[in-house]
């Protein structure tokens, strides 16, 4: 682990865990514990290989199963120096699904796993940007699995820990919306049946204990609706739905937040970009946005 403490030692401590070490994790790590926006909100400390002697068994851009694990265990000590109040928040740079199947890791990324390590009953990947906030009812599985994925219980509690985690970013009576799974929201069955028999019902049933949400509200209007205002959260069925205006709008920008978790978790918008792996090009930007937003949240959790 390396450090890069501030002169305010009252300033909140996030640890940065690098990543896969084969991609451009490492790089921003530093860059973005370098930053000066960062430097003025918190303390920094690297989880993982970060330095040209570590980064030295691994190829930059290459699939590896020790890459993987390295990523892996960079997490695990994160994740216990935040739930023993060592550090106040963790930022993480991205990993490789596929390094971790290599490494024989179950999870399919950081937001299964750190439910796992947390003891987290369930974890949602929420998108903060500036002008546009999403939530994700199922995640990394496929599109054709989604229907079946998307249970009442999986949406409850994907609206419950938005509303409840809303407050700390600024937002103390959140207006959420929910996103229809089929075009058009089915057309009353004609074009599925889930909007109906799923969506609807669960938002009745949040709405009559106080929780303000709207839906299902079409995927293609929905989110144009809460750019425009009218909501300050939107809940996404699956991973492209949510993602696409997400990025489309803040590519860089946007930070992953892990909500329901017992630590505050934040993460870069985009991958591990193997392909200008130790060329130092890769741009530190969101993972900058990422701790500084860290650093936000874990000053919360530190008061």
């Amino acid at each position: 682990m390396a450090g890069h403490p501030s002169a305010d030692s009252q300033l909140p401590l996030v640890g940065i865990t690098v990543g896969d070490p084969a991609g451009i994790g490492p790089e921003i790590a530093r860059k973005a514990a370098a930053d000066p926006r960062v430097a003025a909100v918190c303390r920094t400390r690297l989880y993982g290989p970060s330095t040209p002697p570590e980064l030295a068994r691994f190829t930059p851009g290459q699939l590896s199963a020790e890459a993987g694990r390295a990523a892996y265990e960079a997490i695990v000590a994160a994740v216990d120096d935040a739930r023993s109040w060592r550090i106040d928040a963790i930022a993480t740079a991205p990993v490789n699904k596929e390094a971790f199947a290599l490494a024989g890791l179950p999870w399919k990324g950081h937001t299964d796993l750190l439910a796992h390590l947390t003891g987290a009953s369930r974890a949602v990947m929420f998108f903060h940007a500036e002008r546009l906030k999403v939530a994700l009812a199922t995640v990394h599985i496929a599109l054709a699995d989604v229907a079946a994925a998307l249970t009442t219980d999986v949406l409850a509690s994907t609206i419950r820990i938005t509303a409840d985690a809303m407050p700390g970013f600024g937002i103390a009576r959140p207006r959420l919306a929910v996103a229809g799974l089929n075009p058009h929201c089915g057309e009353h069955g004609l074009m599925g049946q889930e909007d109906d028999r799923i969506i609807a019902p669960v938002v009745a049933s949040l709405r009559a204990t106080g929780l303000d949400v709207t839906g299902p509200i079409p995927g293609d209007t929905v989110f144009v609706r809460a750019v425009r205002g009218e909501f300050d959260a939107v809940v996404a069925c699956y991973h492209d739905q949510g993602l696409i205006p997400v990025k489309l709008l803040a590519f860089g920008s946007a930070v992953n937040v892990s909500l329901g978790l017992p630590i505050v978790r934040t993460s870069v918008d985009h991958g591990t970009a193997f392909d200008i792996a130790g060329q130092d090009r890769a741009d530190a930007s969101s993972l900058v946005e990422a701790v500084v937003l860290a650093a936000r949240l874990g000053q919360g959790r530190k008061a």
